[in-house]
């Protein structure tokens, strides 16, 4: 009896401290990490807030939009326009597959266009639902952190409410950078790409990551001409690089026009469009130009240097294990920590966060095994370790499996598109360190290949397990033979 005296006492205490605040959460920021903390918080029995800056398509330091970067003006528009463009190369396929075609066909770009503005308009829509449903109070306005516990949300009409928090959590994302070149206000971001009034005749695009590539893939796929120029000697810096070649041979051959090592170096305005000057003094015209440059994490405007939250050289929040920063109260996850930057990661981060500080579970993010794809046509997906860090890494030998085949598709289609399949393996422990494959539907496969490295699976596993047929995925447990056995000298074993 005394000892449950002593309990509630002390509970007493606790919620009369509790009570000064006006909210046990507030998050700044409702994309994809944002609403998956507050939700999830909500879930566990806190009061939480959370704000946001009005819907557009295009983003501005003014402008969002609850659902984020990700539902907004990343993944989900591009994924539409990825579907709308792969028609194109369908439809040519299918002439082979007995379909009568017109040999002009027609392709309304502003009616693709309207249909991802009302997908993302209705998704923009749900999120708030979510929110609602789960108790968390939205407020529509800028917020910025003035204290370890106070935050300040400028409302549309100006003006300022100021509320408590015993926790702040950071998820404002990242926002596309620009390089500094002459005539940069001349190009464009992926925000106005994905919304462009006009499908571009003539397209440069610079920059050599997935966003880049993507891109190029959209608008050769309905039927622009495109340049892409990007610093590397292969686009896609960060992937295998067995991959990158196999995804910079698929671009060449749908008709993108590849420019290794090659700078932008101004941009000027012409009676004609854009006049684009290269490091190695090519000049070529252009209808649009896409700077796909990377991001920045969005932080300049929250005040966190004021109230000594520690950024590194490039904006991002400095968070630990568990997404808290260096001071208590404020925390952070998603894009503005740079640290893994995908949707799916911004996800796992919020629901770590909400157990940890609500759910009485201390969690912190796993960041192994994490898949990924590049929506290029054909896409590429990736789990695990490239062949490069697996070589890196590893304390035995690495043996890769690699399979190159012509999909059953391609067969009657004609078209001359290889599919590339990849396994890296430890010699020693004959685990799976990681796999790659460029082809149709690669996301879709790869996303099962990533249960099976979660749970740690083995060579042997895989070769035991039976196929689907005739699917494409069937390669993954057919490839017996060692394409390449790479041996690590030098290193050091440990049964540590």
């Amino acid at each position: 009896m005394a000892r449950k005296m002593l309990v509630d006492e002390g509970m007493s205490q606790t919620n009369q401290e509790e009570a000064h605040y006006d909210f046990d959460l507030f998050v700044i920021g409702a994309g994809s990490g944002g609403v998956r903390a507050a939700r999830f918080s909500a879930n566990f029995g806190a009061k939480v807030g959370i704000c946001e800056l009005p819907f557009h398509p295009i983003s501005s330091e003014v402008i969002g939009g609850v659902g984020g970067t990700c539902v907004i003006r990343g993944c989900v528009p591009k994924k539409i326009l990825v579907y709308g463009a792969a028609f194109g190369g369908e439809l040519e396929d299918a002439r082979n597959y007995g379909w009568e075609l017109n040999e002009k066909l027609n392709f309304n770009w502003k009616k693709l266009l309207h249909k991802k503005t009302d997908e993302i308009i209705r998704l923009n829509g749900i999120y708030k639902r979510l929110l609602s449903n789960a108790g968390v109070k939205l407020f529509e306005g800028e917020g910025k952190i003035v204290g370890p516990n106070e935050v300040e949300v400028t409302q549309l009409d100006g003006t300022k409410l100021s509320y408590s928090a015993k926790h702040i959590l950071i998820a404002t994302g990242s926002r596309a950078h620009r390089p500094p070149i002459p005539g940069q206000e001349l190009g464009i971001t992926s925000d106005e790409a994905l919304s462009l009034e006009d499908l571009p005749k003539r397209a440069v695009i610079f920059g050599g990551g997935y966003i880049a590539v993507e891109f190029a893939s959209i608008w050769r796929g309905l039927g622009a001409d495109v340049d892409l120029f990007f610093r590397r000697e292969l686009p896609l810096r960060g992937f295998d690089d067995e991959m990158r070649a196999v995804v910079a041979r698929n671009l060449e051959a749908r008709g993108i026009n590849l420019h290794a090592q090659t700078n932008l170096t101004e941009l000027i305005k012409t009676d004609n469009g854009i006049k684009v000057i290269t490091d190695h003094g090519v000049e070529l015209e252009a209808d649009v130009v896409l700077f796909a440059t990377g991001r920045l994490p969005n932080s300049k405007r929250l005040n966190l240097e004021a109230v000594g939250v520690e950024l590194d050289n490039t904006g991002a929040v400095k968070v630990d294990e568990y997404s808290r920063t260096n001071i208590s109260s404020i925390w952070a996850v998603g894009d503005v920590t740079n640290r893994m930057n995908l949707t799916p990661v911004a996800l796992m981060e919020g629901t770590c966060f909400a157990k940890t500080a609500f759910g009485g579970e201390s969690s912190k993010p796993d960041y192994s095994s994490i898949p990924c794809a590049v929506f290029s046509i054909p896409p590429l997906s990736v789990v695990g370790l490239s062949e490069e860090q697996a070589i890196e890494k590893a304390n035995s030998d690495v043996l890769v499996f690699t399979s190159t085949f012509n999909p059953m598709k391609n067969t009657i289609s004609g078209r001359q598109e290889k599919t590339v399949m990849k396994l890296v393996v430890d010699s020693e422990t004959d685990k799976v360190l990681g796999a790659s494959m460029c082809g149709p539907d690669a996301p879709e496969i790869m996303q099962g290949i990533a249960v099976a490295l979660k749970c740690g699976a083995t060579k042997a596993q895989f070769d035991s397990t039976v196929g689907i047929h005739p699917s494409a995925a069937e390669e993954f447990v057919t490839m017996r033979s060692v394409s390449r056995r790479i041996t690590v000298r030098g290193k050091p074993k440990t049964n540590l």
